[in-house]
């Protein structure tokens, strides 16, 4: 039973939270003009700057056909166009946006800890996609929606690293002469190592909860359909009782032992 569109309330927030997003993050980068760029050029890199507004383009085309991705209505409405969708969001997005995730991150001219994490999250956004799109290929349809849920995780996490950079900017930020001993750079580098952390791993532990909780109520649903789970009336006469006299299994069965099923003789069977 397919549900209906308008019965996925985070939809429409979400879609709306990610063209705000887009809208604001990539016109600065489309004139290609250094002196709009966001983020300051590390050292001498000369290459930083085109490869982070590469990394913005191809970024948002990862960002915008990631919504197409999760969302049911359209996966179920419009099977063609979630797989057309999904070769843009891999090949026109994740691909070249993660690969210079990793070359700018490592570059990163706020801190060894913002460093490490980019560089890590660059890594494991390639790795999740890749192992979602090799799942898909193989027809292996469950984990592949594993897989492409954990990068779609990672695709966003560049929307809650902002909120983050905000609330711990707000937190940390009366400690400027005290923790950070007056040092703009010191604070900048804390607040920019916790939200590019936080940004990413904690979208990714709630992937992870909410995967697990899936599978676990699934493995109780199945153990509930197995024939040896315990059916109505069965308390009624213990397990270990022998067939009554009138009972099908009495009259195949005299002696009253309990007969072998093919799965329990050795090499029959799953």
């Amino acid at each position: 039973m397919r549900v209906r569109w308008w019965r996925r309330p985070w939809v429409a927030p979400l879609g709306i939270l990610v063209l705000a997003f887009v809208a604001f993050s990539l016109p600065p980068y489309l004139s290609l003009d250094r002196a709009q760029s966001r983020v300051p050029q590390p050292g001498d890199h000369a290459w930083h700057y085109p490869a982070l507004a590469a990394h913005v383009v191809f970024g948002s085309i990862a960002i915008l056909t990631c919504v197409l991705q999760i969302w049911p209505w359209f996966r179920q409405k419009y099977p063609r166009g979630h797989r057309l969708a999904g070769r843009v969001y891999v090949f026109g997005g994740v691909l070249p946006a993660g690969v210079l995730a990793v070359a700018i991150g490592a570059v990163s001219p706020f801190g060894p800890i913002n460093q490490a994490g980019n560089v890590l999250m660059g890594l494991l956004w390639l790795g999740f996609t890749i192992a979602g799109y090799r799942m898909g290929r193989q027809q292996r349809y469950v984990d592949h929606r594993r897989w492409m849920l954990r990068s779609s995780a990672l695709t966003l996490s560049i929307i809650t690293n902002r909120f983050w950079a905000v609330g711990t900017t707000i937190a940390l930020t009366p400690q400027l002469d005290t923790t950070f001993g007056g040092s703009e750079v010191a604070l900048s580098q804390a607040v920019s190592g916790l939200a590019g952390w936080m940004g990413w791993v904690l979208p990714f532990l709630f992937v992870e909860w909410w995967l697990e909780r899936g599978d676990a109520r699934k493995r109780r649903a199945r153990a509930a359909r197995q024939p040896g789970s315990p059916a109505r009336g069965s308390a009624d006469r213990p397990s270990n009782s022998p067939p009554t006299s009138n009972s099908p299994s009495a009259s195949n069965n005299p002696s009253g032992r309990p007969e072998e099923r093919p799965a329990d003789r050795p090499g029959v069977g799953v």
